[in-house]
């Protein structure tokens, strides 16, 4: 008899509320602050979106998916926080739990990625305790009721690898009838000043707008920019590119302290939609 495997919420009641409740009046509160009536939602390939606390980043990745269509299918990479599994982790079965229910991964969808790219490897342990494709889905769950997802955590710095995954995904994606999003989960850089954040964020953003994959790649590893999910940003431009994506548009840009109030040490964080 075969079990479904079911990853159940690692961050929920810490970094998103864990109240069903509570949690569909916030993030619809994001959603709504930005959402214009008179602009329809934008077909995007891919996008970027933080992942902090919804206090700190919520506004931000609200923004992002608000203006967006929300297909089916949303392939959601972020980076490996927490050091475990394999460097290129993908579910290619089971669902995702959240308050607001369970999201189902396309099976179908996994499996022809890892037959185009077996570096990828099935590993739940990967994305047990990681958060940073978790707090995303709230936010595509009420923006696309029938939701589906691909998750892929990712620990390698490696631009060659990145950017082999990336027109792997535009492969896979380009074979595909219906529209498929590619969201790369990531903040900005972290734990410095506002002045210093801003600054360092503004040349990687540069690189992001122009999608310029190897420059982002190059600016984040030199500069020292602790942008986390870097990684996730390289495959994403480098498949939105593949599948003749025109332009990037910087959504919103922040840092925590415009939350807090503290300016010494903060962390940046940049919605991107690519269309």
């Amino acid at each position: 008899m075969s079990t479904t495997i079911l990853r159940h919420p690692a961050v929920a009641g810490r970094f998103y509320p864990g109240d069903p409740d509570d949690l569909r009046t916030e993030a619809q509160g994001y959603l709504s602050q930005s959402t214009s009536s008179t602009v329809a939602p934008t077909r995007a390939i891919g996008c970027i979106a933080p992942h902090a606390g919804y206090v700190y980043s919520g506004h931000v990745a609200g923004a992002v998916f608000s203006r967006i269509e929300i297909p089916r299918l949303c392939v959601v990479m972020c980076p490996n926080h927490t050091g475990m599994g394999r460097a290129l982790a993908i579910m290619n079965e089971g669902s995702w739990e959240t308050p607001l229910g369970e999201v189902p991964i396309d099976a179908e969808f996994a499996l022809a990625l890892q037959q185009r790219f077996p570096a990828l490897h099935n590993d739940p342990a990967a994305h047990r305790a990681e958060h940073a494709a978790e707090v995303e889905l709230p936010f595509l769950q009420l923006r696309q009721s029938n939701l589906s997802i691909v998750p892929i955590a990712l620990g390698t710095g490696q631009f060659e690898v990145l950017e082999q995954l990336g027109l792997a995904l535009a492969d896979v994606v380009a074979q595909r009838k219906d529209p498929v999003l590619i969201v790369a989960s990531s903040d900005m850089n972290h734990y410095e000043s506002d002045v210093v954040t801003r600054a360092k964020d503004h040349r990687a953003i540069e690189r992001i707008l122009t999608m310029d994959a190897r420059g982002l790649f190059d600016v984040v590893t030199q500069q020292n920019v602790s942008m986390c999910g870097f990684g996730p940003a390289v495959v994403m431009l480098t498949a939105a590119r593949q599948l003749g994506a025109k332009a990037a548009h910087l959504v919103k840009y922040a840092t925590s302290g415009d939350v807090s109030g503290d300016r010494e040490m903060v962390v940046g964080y940049a919605g991107v939609i690519v269309a």
